[in-house]
């Protein structure tokens, strides 16, 4: 029993190790979002053209000069769509979540940092 209570004194305590969980946690959030916003519209365009093309094929079979159909500059604005779509993944991943996963992780570092000054190193932690 003594050496179970023992081994139960060196572990870390969650709020101490993690201080920036809730910012994380955050930031865990808001990718998501913004991750499944954008996959549901992606989506919802892909298959409303798909769904065009199965009932209502007449609709991009129209005439849009030259001998091409509608279908065809559809069709490549759903490319077009789909790249803006990452583009918009990118720039907001550069501007907000990049800067905030920098933050947290510093803000974690400088955490075991000032750890591993007092002697609570994260390797003694785990292996009391």
């Amino acid at each position: 029993m003594a050496q179970a209570q023992h081994g139960a004194s060196h572990l870390p305590h969650r709020a101490h190790h993690h201080p920036d969980e809730a910012q994380f946690a955050a930031l865990v959030r808001a990718r998501w979002s913004v991750s499944l916003t954008l996959t549901a519209l992606m989506l919802a365009i892909y298959f409303g053209f798909i769904m065009i093309l199965a009932f209502r094929r007449d609709l991009l079979q129209a005439s849009v000069g030259g001998g091409m159909t509608l279908g065809i500059p559809v069709g490549f604005g759903i490319i077009v769509i789909a790249s803006a779509f990452t583009g918009i993944y990118v720039w907001w991943a550069n501007r907000s979540y990049d800067g905030a996963v920098r933050r947290i992780v510093a803000g974690m570092q400088s955490g075991m940092q000032s750890g591993e000054q007092t002697g609570q190193t994260m390797k003694g932690a785990h292996n009391g």
